[in-house]
Order: structure tokens, then sequence, then C-alpha cells
């Protein structure tokens, strides 16, 4: 019978089923999308190109990490590195030792920037070239190779042939080259084939390792076997060289060597796809447990009068768990497809904006198909049950008298569980101020999740007191009005149904977005407050030379110029790994307030100056740590080295200029490229502006900009963390729009008996839509407050803990919002009720049953 009935309803009602299903398809769609990231995070790799025909690459581990017990377990936590980590280029020698390795080659690459003599033709052919050790030609295969003359010694260099001859270059020549390690001129000894990494110079091996800025450290080392010895006993050959001093990759794990950045991609990618999926699987869930459970509730009637025919209880369960299984996997299926569309289009645009490689793949698996198809249907099929339990318990008679009018108050066990989600939200908003921006986000959603729960246990209590307040100015409209303030006293429990939505979509869309503009707020004015320098010197190429601050502060007219190089820190926060921002300090640090206002607390920066091993903090990093001045921070540098330097001064600006302040010479050979990424300028007093700006753009490889020059730099140096919360804002809010959207449609089109009545009392269609207009405001408004609270609530913490200030909400985006979600309540609901009103009353008020 239960089978029958279930199959009847999907048959003959589909129109019942439609809301449903929508939410059952959504909800698959984000949890596909999401899957699908994860999973790409998980098994992202990209084929090795440099070393293809090379099938041991021994490289530096890019993470650091530590193991702490939980319980009687361990867990170890692991951070993926800002800039490249190397490893120590004697381990050739180890390596090269072992029975079954013909060559163990060391492997750099490092930028540099040419110029022909005098001339500029060469920079202007091809200003940006990658310098490598000779030792290393041949790498990359067979064509790999010299092709003319010879190989350099000292003061010269080979060139690829295809550089050289766009730049009328031949072996002889001379070539002015600046690389991080310095600058001079080389005579071009030989060329070798054309490569297709782009234009590239060789260098004698003791040259390079001094040119790249890090001697003594390379970038990997590649394993070539002797003959019939097979990778496999290659490998364990080197692992028992190297020990664990390095890491021994093969297959597809050597292309990681190539392109560092895919493993912070990757973590990128997991924690999207984890955190971020997390909190969307969890919305899901609660979506279509709540689009279920109205319409369950919506068929009280229909459920009555089975138990008043002779249904048990059990085939009441049976038949909804049964139209469940009916339509959840079918939604969840045709889910599938949009939850792809939109996976390809997210990671098409974090490869677009450089977030991830291009040769990296979206992996498409069934693993997030079943997840999304089995979690939907488990969501429903646990909704219908939970909400059928009190129809298919009641007797028939108490069944009958409940489906014709509203239940009364909250039972105890929803008020307990709805109060004690509104207190863990709460005690995680205040736990939120402690974070980081990106965990401090990821938390605020958690924050959002619990509050959202309490709302929806809380909900027919919440709209009791909404309508209360609401009603008086409703009456004030008029019999609309009134009917509406009538209305929306006497079914709580149906306006709350339609609250839910619009709360969730105000709070995802105003937390995750206000997030971002609270922080590019406190970043834009510490930039514009902090910022002192007269000019702003910085690269046309990959960067600046160590040696140009020296050669600013020279220049006529000059009173302070302190160079600064951007690289970053990795910290232990608790239990927890977490990134900082860092600049390496060159010049004089006494003079760094001429030209920078840290807002500095504690300590002196200019004792920043008078060792390698100082630093100093942002003051919240440094009450992370637990550190004050004459303290050790424990710190590890952008390459994984551990350091412990001695704590010379805080500061609070540190949003926008860095977290940490280390001297150039204590970061240089640990970044990528020790390059500086701008110099601060101060004139002497009494110069004049225009001209200082004039010699220093007469130096070669720099432009010259202001104070707002530097604002714009770090405004787009937060362009991607913008572009990802807003996706987040429009993955989450879209989703819970058209679920509110769902939910009001399918609210109103349950009212078709209440209409019908209206309509034979003698209440004309004008008043029936502008009751329904009134209780559409009621429902936006209520919606537009409690979301805008919960916002606060999970903002106001976070942006004291990450900028000191309270949350930056601009008009531009609140108000969109607002209005956004008062015309999405009234488009739901003045669409349907068109329909209703179109039905004559009679006909109308007999319904199906």
């Amino acid at each position: 019978m239960s089978n029958g009935l279930a199959r009847a309803s999907v048959r003959f009602r589909p129109a019942s089923f439609v809301g449903t299903f929508l939410a059952l398809l959504l909800g698959a769609a984000v949890i596909m999308a999401c899957g699908t990231l994860l999973q790409t995070g998980i098994t992202a790799s990209v084929p090795p190109v440099r070393y293809a025909g090379t099938p041991v690459v021994v490289a530096a581990e890019s993470t650091v990490s530590f193991t702490h017990k939980v319980g009687e377990d361990t867990e170890t936590e692991e951070q993926a590195v800002p800039e490249r980590a190397r490893v120590d280029a004697a381990l050739a020698g180890r390596i090269v030792a072992q029975p079954g390795v013909a060559a163990a080659r060391p492997d750099t690459a490092f930028p540099i920037t040419a110029g022909q003599g005098g001339a500029d033709s060469a920079a202007a052919a091809n200003p940006a070239l990658t310098g490598r050790a000779f030792a290393a030609l041949g790498i990359a295969g067979n064509g790999d190779k010299l092709v003319e003359g010879r190989a350099p010694g000292a003061g010269e260099v080979v060139l690829d042939a295809d550089t050289a001859h766009a730049a009328h270059l031949a072996p002889g020549a001379t070539l002015t080259l600046t690389a991080p390690g310095g600058a001079g001129g080389y005579r071009i000894s030989g060329l070798a084939a054309p490569q297709s990494a782009g234009p590239t110079a060789w260098f004698a091996d003791a040259a390079a390792g001094q040119l790249s800025g890090h001697p003594g450290r390379v970038d990997a080392i590649a394993v070539q076997p002797r003959e019939g010895v097979d990778a496999k006993t290659l490998a364990a050959q080197v692992r028992q060289a190297v020990g664990g001093d390095a890491k021994v990759l093969t297959g597809d794990d050597r292309g990681t060597v190539e392109q560092p950045e895919l493993t912070e991609s990757r973590t990128m990618l997991t924690a999207l796809g984890g955190s971020f999926g997390g909190t969307a699987t969890m919305t899901a869930v609660f979506v279509v447990m709540s689009t279920v459970a109205l319409a369950t509730g919506q068929r009280a009637r229909e459920f009555a009068l089975l138990r008043a025919i002779g249904a048990t209880p059990r085939q009441i369960r049976r038949t909804i768990a049964t139209e469940a299984m009916l339509v959840a996997p079918v939604a969840g299926a045709l889910g599938i497809l949009p939850g792809l569309a939109l996976a390809h289009w997210w990671f098409g645009e974090m490869v677009t904006r450089g977030a991830v490689p291009e040769d990296v793949s979206l992996s498409v698996g069934p693993i997030p198909m079943l997840a999304a198809v089995g979690t939907c249907s488990l969501a429903a099929l646990l909704a219908g049950f939970l909400a059928s339990r009190r129809p298919s318990r009641m007797r028939p008679s108490q069944a009958l008298g409940e489906a014709a009018i509203e239940p009364g108050g909250l039972g105890r066990v929803r008020t307990v569980i709805g109060l004690v989600f509104t207190a863990g939200a709460v005690v995680l908003s205040v736990v939120a101020s402690t974070l980081d921006g990106s965990d401090a986000a990821n938390t605020a959603l958690g924050v959002v999740m619990c509050f959202l729960m309490a709302v929806a246990l809380l909900g027919p209590l919440v709209a009791r007191i909404a309508a209360g307040v609401l009603g008086a100015p409703l009456r004030a409209g008029g019999a609309p009005g009134s009917l509406a303030a009538d209305n929306t006293r006497a079914n709580a429990r149906r306006l709350a149904s339609a609250i839910t939505p619009i709360v969730m979509v105000t709070a995802f869309c105003g937390t995750l977005l206000f997030i971002q503009t609270t922080i590019s707020h406190a970043t834009g004015e510490q930039v514009r407050t902090g910022i002192t320098a007269d000019h702003v010197v910085g690269p046309t190429g990959p960067g600046l030379p160590a040696t140009t601050a020296g050669q600013v502060a020279g220049v006529p007219g000059v009173d302070a110029a302190v160079g600064v190089l951007h690289t970053g820190a990795v910290y232990r926060a608790g239990q927890v790994l977490a990134t900082a921002t860092a600049l390496g300090v060159n010049g004089d640090p006494a003079k760094l307030p001429r030209v920078l206002d840290l807002g500095v607390k504690s300590g002196s920066l200019a004792d920043l100056g008078r060792s390698a091993d100082t630093v100093a903090l942002d003051a919240g990093l440094a009450d992370t740590l637990g550190v004050k001045v004459g303290g050790r921070a424990p710190l590890w540098l952008g390459d994984g080295t551990k350091v412990q330097p001695t704590v010379v001064a805080t500061y609070e600006r540190g949003l926008a200029f860095g977290q940490v302040l280390l001297p150039r010479a204590a970061v240089a050979e640990h970044v990528t490229a020790g390059y500086d990424s701008q110099v601060l300028v101060a004139d002497a007093p009494g110069a004049d502006r225009a001209a200082v700006a004039a010699k220093l753009a007469g130096l070669a490889g720099t432009t010259v900009t202001d104070r707002a020059g530097y604002a714009a730099q770090a405004d787009r140096a937060q362009e991607l963390s913008a572009w990802a919360n807003t996706v987040m804002a429009g993955v989450l809010g879209g989703f819970a729009a058209v679920t509110a959207a769902n939910t009001l449609v399918m609210t109103v089109l349950d009212r078709r008996r209440e209409v019908a009545l209206l309509r034979l009392a003698g209440t004309t269609r004008r008043q029936v839509r502008g009751m329904m207009r009134w209780e559409a405001l009621l429902v936006a408004a209520t919606g537009l407050v409690l979301g805008g609270a919960i916002a606060w609530i999970t903002l106001l913490p976070i942006a004291r803990g990450i900028a000191g200030v309270a949350p930056h909400i601009p008009a531009g985006i609140a108000l969109p919002l607002a209005v956004g979600a008062v015309l999405l309540c009234l488009g739901s609901t003045g669409l349907p009720v068109r329909a209703l009103l179109r039905t004559r009353p009679v006909e109308a008020g007999g319904g199906r049953q």
C-alpha cells in the first residue's frame, strides 16, 4: 500500500513535489561543485616537462609541519611555504656515490634582466630571462645542448639561440645582466639550443650560485641512472643517500618541482572544497531538510485523512520515505551536470587569475557524484521521517483537528536545541576574533550556520515576535494590512518557513562580502596613514636589485631610502599553522619611520639592524605567539627554514605592510627571487619634490610613483581574496536566494483554500494582493533584520581581531542586497498569488485533498 500511495502521489500530484525537487537539485549541484574542487586539490598534478627524461628528482620539502597528540592519537599539521624551498647542493656528491647513479646534476633557476652594452636593444627584445648553471644544460633532453661556441668561464654567459638572434647577438658580444645576487657585464661564449621554457642564460657553476642569491642551495637535483638500473631501484638508492634531508620524487610528482606553486594551489583547492565545501554541504542539507519538512507539513490534511480511513503510522512513514527515494535520486542525478558546470567555471577563473597552474586539470570522478546524490537522498529521507512522526502517531480525529489549525507553542526539545545553537554561535564568534583572515572567514561560516539553525528551530517564536512588533504598522495600511497582521500572528510557523531563507541570504552574503570590505577598508586606511614616503620606486622587471636602495640614497635631494622585500613566514598558533606577510628591510632601519609609520607600540625599529637575528612583529601576531620585546619569536621563513629571532619592536599596522619585519640579510637567501619590491624614499628638507622624482626616474629599470601608487598596488594584492569571497557569497547567497523564492512560492500556493475563503467572504482581488504584499514586506523586513544582526555579530569580533576596527559596510553593497531581498519576496509572493486569483473561489475552495 505504501509504495502505491507514494507512486500515485508523485505521478498524479507532481506540482506538490516541484519545490522539493528543485531544492534537491540545487543542493546536489553545490555539493558536486565543491566535491569536484576538493578531489582536484587532493589529486592535482602536472606532468614533468623539464624533468621528463629524469626518472628521479631530489627536492626540498615544500611544507612545514608539526605533530601533536589528540587524546591517544597523534595528528600532523602541515602548511605550504610561501617561497620556493631549496636543497643543499652538496647532496649531489652523496647521491652520485650510489652504484646505480650515473649523474646527479644540481639545477636552479633565477630571474635576470638584460641590456646590451650602453644600448637597450636586447632589453627591448627580451627584458627578462631565466638564469641557470651551465652544469644543468642537458637536463631537459637531448635537444638541450650547446650548438655554437663553448662553455662559459668567469665573466661569461651562454644564451639560447632564439634570444641571441632576436637581439642580434653572437658569441663575442657583451651583455649587461642584473640578477638577484648582483649585476655586471658578461661576454657571450656560446649559444645553446632554443628553449621551450623561454629566454635562458647559462653561467659558470660558481657564478650561477652567487647570482642566484642563494649560493650553495639549489632548486633540485636531477638524477640519471646507469644503464640497466630501473627507476624504482634508483629511487631507493637515492633515498638511502639523502636520508631525511630532502624528498625523492618520481612520476608526476616531478612536475611539482617545476611548478612549486602547485603545492599552494593544492592547499587552496583542498581548503575551498573541504572547508567551504563542508559549509556548503551543511547549507544544502539544511535547505533540503527545511524544504522537505515544509512540503511534508503542508500535507498534514492528506495524512490525517489517510489515518482516518485506516492507514497505520508505519504506512504513513513508509509512504513519505518512498516518495523521498523516488524524487531525491532523480533530482540529485540531474544536479550533477549543473554542479560540474559550476566547478568548471570556478576552476577556470582560478587558473585565469593565476591561483592554479595552467597545466592542472579539473579532476572529475564518481566520488563527488555519489556524495551529492547520497547526501541529498539521506537528507530528504531524514527530513520526511522527522516531519511525519507527529502526524503519523496521532489518533485520526486528533490528526484531522491539527490539520485544520496551526499547532501551538514549540516543544521543549526543539527550544533547548535552538538555545544551544545560539550559544554555540556566540562562542564561535569569540573564537573567530583570535584567528587570521582566512581562518576567521571559515569560522565565520560556522557562526552563520549555528545562527541559522537557531533561527530555524526557534523560527515560530521569532515570527510571533516579529508579527507582534510589526503588526501595528501593518494595521495602518488599511484592510490588506490588517489582514496581513492577523494572518501572520495566526500562522507563525508558516511565516517562519518564509523568513528563514531570507535570513540565510542576508547572513551569508552580508558576512562574506563585508568581511572583505572591512579588511580592504582597514588596509587602505593603514596604507594611507602609514606611507610617509615622498616617492615609491618600483621595478620595470622582476624586481629591484639589492643595490638599488643605495643608489637611490645617493641621489641629490634624498634624505632616506629604504628598500622592502615582500615575502612570507609561517607561524604556529596553538595547534594550527598559518602564514603571515613579511618584509625584509634593506637599509638603515632607524630611517624607516621617515618613509613608513607602522604605529610602533613597544621597542624600537632602529634595533632591527643591530643583527640579522632580530624581528619586529605586528602586535596581534606577537600576542598570538605569546612574545614581547626581548623574547624569541618561533617562525619559519618563506622557504621553511626555522628561526627564533629576538623581538625588538611591536607595531599596529601589520595588516597593510606585513606582520613580520626582518633585516633583508635574514631573508634574502630564503625567497624565490631576492629582489626588492620597492624602495621608499623621503626627500631632504627643502628639496624640490618634482626634481627629485625626475632624478629617480632616470635610474635604469625603475618606475617612480607616490603614496597613491603604493596604495593602488596594495589594493591589487587583495584582488584574489576579494574575488574568492565574492564567489563564495554568490554561490551560497544564490543558492539561498533560489531556495527562498522556492519556499515562498510553496508557502503561497499552499494557501489556495485560504484565498478562496477570503474571496467567498467578499475580499477583492486587489485586497488579497495587497495582503500578500504586506506579508512579503514583513517577511523581507524580519529576514533582513535577523540576517543583518547575524552578519554583524559574526563580523564584529572578526573585524576587531583582524583589523582592530568596526565592520565596514558600504551603502553601495548593503542597499542593493536589501533591495534584492525585498524584490525577491515581492516577486516570489506576487506571481503565485496572481495564479491563485485566476481560479474561481468555489473551485479553489474545493481544492485537492
